[in-house]
């Protein structure tokens, strides 16, 4: 019990690291009103690992703050995320083995920061311009991050299940 525990929280800690880097190793892309955050491909990892959705969560948290973005940002985008990856847990866990699960688990993720982000730049950072436009400009980025690399890593990944071992 107490290993599960520890490979549990080892596993959130890596997750929450390798999304910090992602995120500050590409943050000229990584924020702004067009942006495609790389990290967010590791939002599909809730179809493998519960140890993925706090992960998620701490990883954007930390990569906001070390990212320079404000509070509102800090909190507010990284609550997205931490609802994407909520999302996309429950796909994989209802939805097992469907051809269509990983493209499925690809949506939460996306319209939570369709949502979220463009209404952050536009009242937290007072970015002018349209809120559809943002919602354009950040679902294209989204769909990039989430709907091809996220799917691409999903491939990859399910022939590797032993990886992910105490889920």
């Amino acid at each position: 019990m107490q290993n599960k525990k520890v490979f549990f929280l080892t596993r959130a800690a890596l997750i929450a690291a390798v999304y910090v880097v992602l995120t500050l190793v590409f943050a000229p892309i990584s924020f702004g009103q067009i942006q495609v955050r790389i990290a967010e491909a590791l939002t599909i990892l809730p179809v493998f690992t519960s140890a993925a959705v706090p992960g998620l969560f701490i990883g954007c948290l930390l990569g906001n703050i070390f990212g320079g973005a404000i509070l509102t940002d800090i909190v507010f985008g990284s609550i997205a995320t931490l609802i994407g990856a909520l999302g996309t847990y429950y796909i994989g866990k209802f939805a097992k083995e469907s051809a269509s699960m990983p493209f499925l688990a690809a949506l939460p993720p996306i319209v939570a920061n369709v949502i979220a982000v463009p209404l952050i730049l536009r009242y937290a950072y007072g970015v002018d311009l349209p809120l559809i436009f943002l919602m354009a400009t950040i679902g294209m980025g989204e769909f990039l991050s989430c709907g091809v690399l996220g799917v691409g890593l999903y491939y990859l990944l399910r022939k590797r299940k032993n990886i992910f071992v105490y889920s």
